[in-house]
C-alpha cells in the first residue's frame, strides 16, 4: 500500500478549510515562484508570494469566476540580458493561479522586499450565517 502526500496541493485552495480534496486548478511551474498561504484569523488569510527581482509595474493580480491569478513579466530590454557564468537565482516571467472558495474577497496587496502579500478574506452574508430560530 503506497501512502500519498497530497499537501502540496491544498495550498492553493483558499477558503476551502473542509474541502480540503478540491484540488488547484490550472498549470502552474512547478514551484516557482514559491508562495506561502496564511490563516490570519477565522476568515482572513495572506498568500505571500516571492517576487524578487520583480517592480510593482511588472505584477499582475486579476481575479475573474472565484479564480486568482498573480502573473509577473520582466520588461527587460535585449541589452539588459546577462551572460550568467551560474545563475542560483530564477527570475523568469511565471503565473499562478489559484482558485478561491465563494465569498472571497481580495482586501489588497502589498510588496515587500521581494515578497507579495495578498490579502484575502472570506465574507458570508447573512443568508448563509447561523440565526437563532424562536419556538413559539
Amino acid at each position: 500500500m503506497r501512502n500519498f502526500d497530497f499537501s502540496p496541493l491544498y495550498g492553493s485552495v483558499i477558503g476551502f478549510d473542509r474541502l480540503v480534496n478540491f484540488l488547484e486548478i490550472g498549470q502552474n511551474d512547478g514551484n516557482y515562484p514559491p508562495y506561502n498561504v496564511e490563516l490570519v484569523d477565522e476568515h482572513k488569510y495572506t498568500i505571500s508570494i516571492v517576487v524578487s527581482g520583480f517592480k510593482n509595474s511588472e505584477l499582475d493580480i486579476t481575479m475573474h469566476d472565484n479564480m486568482l491569478v498573480v502573473k509577473g513579466t520582466h520588461s527587460d530590454s535585449p541589452q539588459d540580458s546577462k551572460n550568467y557564468l551560474y545563475q542560483g537565482i530564477t527570475d523568469h516571467d511565471f503565473e499562478r493561479k489559484f482558485q478561491l472558495a465563494e465569498h472571497i474577497k481580495i482586501n489588497g496587496a502589498n510588496l515587500e522586499c521581494g515578497i507579495l502579500y495578498i490579502h484575502l478574506e472570506r465574507i458570508l452574508p447573512d443568508t448563509l450565517k447561523p440565526r437563532r430560530i424562536e419556538i413559539k
